[in-house]
């Protein structure tokens, strides 16, 4: 089929030499297989990134007396990498908050999260508790079904990055696949407001994530949660969830791996949360605003190694009001 035209040129010839029409010929066809792949390639690209923009929320929900904020960095020239986050109203008294990873990268994690997220939102309007919906999400990642449309989706990236032309082999025998990332980690959440002037309620559950942390006015520093076992791994698990109140001024910082395992290449490699390096950065934060939080552990971060990041970077702050 025709991609385009182009006009070629010679003043004083009256007709083109034979050989110089081969070349001419040759020339036309590499030009056009350019073009062609191309545009292919700029079709899938866009594709691909309309596709990685609806893993993420469009915007996040306002949460009364709570302000927010989200950092999200993900890794390489994608919209959305391995880790995810959401923040949703489930009823009139009641807001969810969820920030995870999943184990892998490439378009098979964006599987999981594709189909975590929703899903997650469904069980959260349903009135699943924290631990229940947690504890659904693991049963369902054990599912057949998930494996096979994340090894589906495999098949499909690996066809292409051959050109198309690899074959894409159907579902084996069942057994699994150690590369299949269906592993998650999981911070999750709800929030129900007090009483004006009292701040919210919190309840959450850390599924083998990064611990939260919650800075009080006064600049101390703790865990908001106690850590458990990963998602996906254990069918039988059973997830507990804590509940405490944020009060105001209190401020809860949640983040992925990609923050507290950033390295810093020296005689002895560091990571940024060594020697809980993560709560001394919080613990200068006292009276910023969310955003300002989100932005001085953001830049923390980054100034931590010489390099940035090499894996998505992902936080969330909640400060009540």
């Amino acid at each position: 089929r025709g991609v385009g035209t182009m006009l070629l040129g010679r003043a004083g010839l009256t007709r083109t030499p034979e050989e110089v029409v081969g070349l001419i010929e040759d020339f036309a066809r590499r030009v056009a297989h350019a073009v062609a792949s191309a545009r292919q390639y700029t079709r899938q690209l866009t594709i691909s990134q309309v596709l990685q923009r609806g893993l993420l929320p469009r915007r996040l929900a306002d949460v009364p007396g709570v302000e927010s904020a989200i950092v999200y960095e993900p890794r390489g020239d994608t919209c959305a990498g391995g880790d995810f986050y959401d923040l949703f109203a489930v009823a009139e008294d009641r807001w969810c908050f969820a920030l995870g990873d999943v184990c892998g990268s490439g378009p098979e994690a964006a599987v999981v999260t594709g189909i975590v997220r929703p899903w997650m939102r469904l069980l959260a309007k349903e009135g699943y508790g924290v631990g229940q919906v947690l504890d659904r999400i693991n049963r369902m990642l054990g599912e057949d079904a998930v494996e096979e449309a994340v090894d589906a989706v495999g098949a499909v990236a690996t066809a292409t990055e051959n050109g198309g032309g690899a074959p894409i082999e159907p579902p084996g025998d069942g057994a699994p696949d150690s590369d299949t990332p269906r592993f998650l980690s999981l911070l999750y959440g709800e929030l129900a407001p007090l009483e004006p002037g009292r701040g919210v309620r919190c309840t959450l559950a850390s599924a083998g994530h990064p611990l939260p942390l919650l800075l009080g006015p006064d600049g101390t520093v703790r865990p908001a949660a106690r850590s458990q076992m990963l998602l996906g791994v254990v069918e039988e698990t059973a997830y507990v969830s804590e509940t405490f109140d944020l009060a105001p001024g209190d401020t809860l910082l949640c983040v992925t791996d990609g923050v507290t395992e950033h390295r810093r290449e020296r005689e002895l490699p560091e990571l940024f949360d060594d020697g809980d390096g993560l709560a001394r950065a919080l613990e200068g934060c006292v009276g910023l605003s969310a955003g300002g939080v989100a932005e001085r552990i953001r830049r923390a971060v980054h100034d931590f190694g010489a390099t940035p990041p090499d894996d998505d970077l992902a936080l969330m702050v909640l400060r009540a009001r």
